[in-house]
């Protein structure tokens, strides 16, 4: 992925600064490492990203930052993935997480009609938490995996066409001298 267009979409560490509220977090979010956009940052930030994305709890945007600070990737890829889980896409991602979650430890999927309510919650969770949370970290280590192999790939593959594309006007311009 090209490093021009991520840096269109993430906020300079000025930026930042100029967010009054963001200053009851201390001087730690304006770490320069942490708006770098680095392959390593950049991969590391959607690993990150996408396996808190599928994690079902709340506070999601504040344990990517956490973890973007912990393993010094880019804070705002890494909060900006979080939001593949919106309301529009949780029901199927959860459903999907649930159902791998059923294969992996062989047990039967449960008919689940999803009620929001307190009721529901403590009587449905209770009996299809297992392989519910199993899913859910099954498929959030396997898309923030696939997430950071194919960024870290597209990444590299574009800076060997870059080297090449070099390499071959360096050989071309000797040869015409």
């Amino acid at each position: 992925m090209p490093k021009k267009t991520l840096k269109q979409f993430t906020p300079s560490p000025d930026q930042i600064r100029k967010i009054k509220s963001l200053n009851v977090l201390g001087e730690w979010i304006y770490e320069p490492n942490l708006w770098h956009i680095t392959r390593y940052s950049a991969s590391m930030a959607f690993f990150v990203g996408l396996f808190i994305a599928f994690i079902p709890i709340p506070g999601q945007m504040i344990l990517a930052a956490f973890l973007a600070y912990r393993f010094r990737c880019n804070l705002p890829l890494s909060v900006g993935l979080v939001w593949i889980t919106n309301p529009a896409t949780i029901p199927a991602i959860f459903f999907l997480s649930y159902k791998m979650g059923a294969m992996i430890i062989d047990v039967p999927m449960r008919e689940v009609e999803f009620e929001l309510s307190l009721a529901w919650l403590t009587h449905e969770m209770g009996n299809i938490w297992k392989p519910f949370i199993l899913g859910c970290i099954t498929c959030g280590m396997l898309s923030g995996s696939l997430g950071y192999f194919i960024l870290s790939m597209l990444w590299r593959a574009r800076v060997m066409r870059k080297w090449h594309k070099r390499k071959f006007k360096r050989q071309n311009s000797s040869t015409t001298l």
